[in-house]
Parts: C-alpha cells; sequence; structure tokens
C-alpha cells in the first residue's frame, strides 16, 4: 500500500529542513549576483542537452524528487546543484545528495563531480557534448539523477541504515547529442557507468527528451505569465542492462511531461511527473526543481571587493 508523506511528521520536519537549505543556497545566490537571467536550458531532469553555462555564470538549483514505491515507505530526495561555466566549452559542477524516509531517517547520500565539454561551439544540426562524472554514493542514494544497468524499484526499499554503509565510487560518462529546430529541441543521451569498487560490469542506460517553449517571440512589455517565460516538453529515460546482458530485460522505464516557468530576475521553477513503465519501476516519481543564475560570479566578487 502506497504510504502519505503526510503521514509522517518527522518527513514533513526532514522535507522542511531540506528546503531551508536551498532557500538559503538561493538566497546567498541572489546576495552576490550582479544580475540575473533567465536559464535558458530545455525543462529536463533527466535528459542533459548541449547548452552549456555562460561562462563565470554560476547556477544554484535545488533538484528534488519523491515517490512512495511499492512495498517501501514513501521518501524525499534533494540535490543541492552548484553548475559554473569554466569556459564557453566547459561546464563544471557539483553535486550534494541527501535523503528523508518516512519511518526511517534522513541520511547524506554523497556527492557528484561533474564536468561537460562542448567540442563544437558552433550551432549544427547535431551538437555532440562530453560528459564525464565521478560519484561518491551510499546505497541509501534516492536521487535518480539517471538509470543505468538494472536499478530498480528494489533499491529504493532498502533501509537507510544498510545502504549508508554501502558507499559505492563509480565513473559516469555520457555522449549527449542535442538538435534545435524551429524553437524546439530534441536531446539524446547515451550513458554509461562503471563501479570502480567492485569487478561489476559495465552498466548502460538512456534519456531522451523533447521541448520547446510557449511562446517564441517575446512580448512588448516584461511581464511575468508571458508565454514566452514557459516552456514543455516530454522526456523518457531507462536502464539498458550491462555488458553481460545488454536491453531491456529486468531495467526500469519512465515517461513524463516536463514544465518550466521562468520568473523575470527571478528563479526559474521546474516540474514534472514520471510514470514508470513496469514492474520494475516506481509507480510515479514527482520531480520539483528552483534553479537561480548568478551572472558573472567571480568577476563579480573581485569587483566588489575592490570597491
Amino acid at each position: 500500500m502506497l504510504q502519505s508523506p503526510v503521514a509522517s511528521p518527522t518527513l514533513i520536519r526532514s522535507l522542511f529542513a531540506l528546503r531551508l537549505l536551498a532557500a538559503a543556497a538561493l538566497l546567498a545566490g541572489g546576495l552576490l549576483a550582479a544580475g540575473t537571467a533567465k536559464a535558458q536550458e530545455p525543462p529536463y531532469f533527466v535528459t542533459y542537452s548541449h547548452d552549456l553555462e555562460e561562462p563565470d555564470n554560476l547556477e544554484i538549483a535545488m533538484k528534488n524528487t519523491a515517490a512512495s514505491p511499492k512495498n517501501g515507505n514513501t521518501f524525499g530526495s534533494a540535490t543541492l546543484e552548484l553548475e559554473y561555466g569554466a569556459t564557453a566549452w566547459w561546464t563544471t559542477e557539483v553535486y550534494l545528495s541527501g535523503q528523508t524516509t518516512a519511518n526511517d531517517s534522513t541520511v547524506f547520500t554523497g556527492y557528484r563531480w561533474e564536468n561537460r565539454f562542448r567540442p563544437l561551439l558552433r550551432e549544427h544540426f547535431v551538437n555532440p557534448v562530453l560528459y564525464v562524472e565521478y560519484e561518491n554514493l551510499n546505497q541509501a542514494d534516492r536521487s535518480l539523477l539517471e538509470i543505468t544497468g538494472h536499478d530498480g524499484v528494489q533499491d529504493l526499499i532498502v533501509p537507510n541504515g544498510i545502504g549508508r554503509g554501502v558507499v559505492e565510487r563509480s565513473l559516469e560518462m555520457k555522449l549527449i547529442l542535442s538538435s534545435n529546430f524551429k524553437g524546439w529541441n530534441l536531446s539524446e543521451n547515451f550513458i554509461t557507468e562503471k563501479d570502480l569498487n567492485e569487478s561489476d560490469p559495465w552498466e548502460f542506460g538512456y534519456a531522451v527528451g523533447v521541448s520547446r517553449p510557449l511562446a517564441l517571440a517575446a512580448s512588448a512589455r516584461e511581464c511575468t505569465f508571458c508565454r514566452e517565460n514557459f516552456s514543455a516538453g516530454l522526456e523518457a529515460y531507462g536502464g539498458l542492462g550491462t555488458t553481460a546482458g545488454f536491453g531491456w530485460r529486468a531495467t526500469s522505464q519512465y515517461l513524463g511531461p516536463t514544465i518550466a516557468w521562468s520568473i523575470p530576475h527571478g528563479p526559474t521553477l521546474s516540474f514534472s511527473p514520471n510514470v514508470g513503465l513496469n514492474d520494475n519501476s516506481v509507480g510515479v516519481l514527482y520531480r520539483f526543481k528552483v534553479s537561480y543564475e548568478v551572472q558573472q560570479f567571480v568577476h563579480g566578487l573581485f569587483h566588489r571587493g575592490s570597491r
């Protein structure tokens, strides 16, 4: 039976604490900002497009996932993201993740260090991006930022006391292909991951997204609820097995609509309900993201320090 988060005061308090952390990070970004800009990337949660962070811009985001897995407790996961545009062709990002589970506990689950490289700076019909990430996560992680191998619902019902004691250090790589045409974006990601602790086989996964702003032309005057401030799309992702058994068998698969609202001079809010497509998947994953972009972060720090 699915459990409601309302039934657990501990869960509510823990989620409130995680959101306070997000609010503090976003407030800090606002205080440091020399200016703000609307996030221009498509409204995906798992799929990556070829858009990189502008040089010296810092995006601060809190990405949340909540679900009630069958035969398990309701959980809420929160991941703090700090994404920095190092150059026009290189974006680097640090993730800090934690989760809280009803009738269990709240735990810090680990960190990731991600790097994306764009070899072709000009816009092409297909724009490739190379992605490399180091992960240090324990098995209590519930962030679900990607699905690889035979990841499934059974991994989400392991008690925190057991999962937090098993730390996995892994290398994840992605080939990102992305195209823009007539306002639409189509992005495809092929994912491969290797556990560095064990001699396990390579795991594979994928993510595909398509999206478009609700309006391409800006209004004559600035407004909060103009159509050009909203973008919507569809995202599908899942595992593709391992080198020992490539394919759809015993994998989890998800599909869901996405929508994002970029508030002028403020944050971008994104939401997506993801439906599990087979018995190895959670019935519904609810995803929510708040992001805020700080322009010219390092330059602004030195500029203010010299005043």
